[in-house]
């Protein structure tokens, strides 16, 4: 007989990381879901809430965002990059660009690309090379797992010497991220995906040492 009844997991005490449900083990229920939780595949895993109050991304020349195409027109690309307005991409911002080898890109595509025009009260322009022009690490991202930061966890990410919670993660684990500017990261590991995304995400608010703690004891759970 089939239990139509909700399921609850109210008095369910869990960690940024672990597995609050798995769908495959489950019956016909009716599941409610609230905040803090992340769906891959059939498993959801707890998560750290955003804090409120982020600071808003603002474009800046020479910036580094991860931005996701809504649409396309005859001469640009319009990607979102969490900025005040969209962004313009023209199609020939690219390696070798001409209207011959102009790239498709379907809404909901991930690009790497690089700020090169913010003037207030008109949309920014990206371009997908660098400053001589060459492609280098800019275009499409086409595998991994993107999630959303704040600005601030963004540029922590990217600071030198290396973020401790990267530097710890890398000591045990075999994974590569693309972090924006714009409070956008993409992480690409092929089984742990999910594990780099938490660890990342719960680094913000903690210590050097307390973000190698959380690491220990996430990559404990995978051994």
């Amino acid at each position: 007989m089939e239990d139509n009844k909700p399921a609850s997991f109210v008095d369910q005490l869990v960690v940024p990381g672990d597995v609050v449900l798995d769908l495959s083990k489950m019956g016909n229920q009716t599941i409610k879901l609230g905040g803090g939780l992340h769906q891959h595949l059939n498993v959801f895993f707890s998560v750290l809430l955003k804090a409120k109050g982020d600071v808003k991304y603002v474009p800046c020349v020479e910036d580094t965002v991860l931005g996701i195409v809504v649409d396309s027109k005859a001469d640009n690309f319009l990607v979102d990059i969490k900025g005040p307005a969209l962004a313009f991409l023209p199609v020939l911002a690219f390696e070798g660009g001409t209207r011959r080898n102009i790239p498709k890109f379907e809404a909901g595509t991930l690009l790497y690309v690089r700020v090169v025009k913010a003037n207030t009260g008109m949309n920014p322009e990206l371009s997908c090379t660098d400053a001589s022009g060459k492609a280098a690490e800019f275009g499409p991202l086409k595998d991994g797992y993107m999630f959303e930061s704040s600005t601030g966890l963004s540029r922590m990410l990217l600071s030198s010497p290396t973020c401790p919670v990267l530097e710890a993660l890398g000591k045990k684990l075999s994974f590569e991220i693309a972090v924006g500017l714009n409070g956008r990261v993409n992480a690409s590991s092929p089984s742990t995906v999910i594990l780099v995304a938490n660890a990342i995400m719960n680094s913000e608010s903690l210590s050097v040492v307390q973000q190698k703690i959380m690491v220990d004891k996430l990559l404990q759970r995978i051994q």
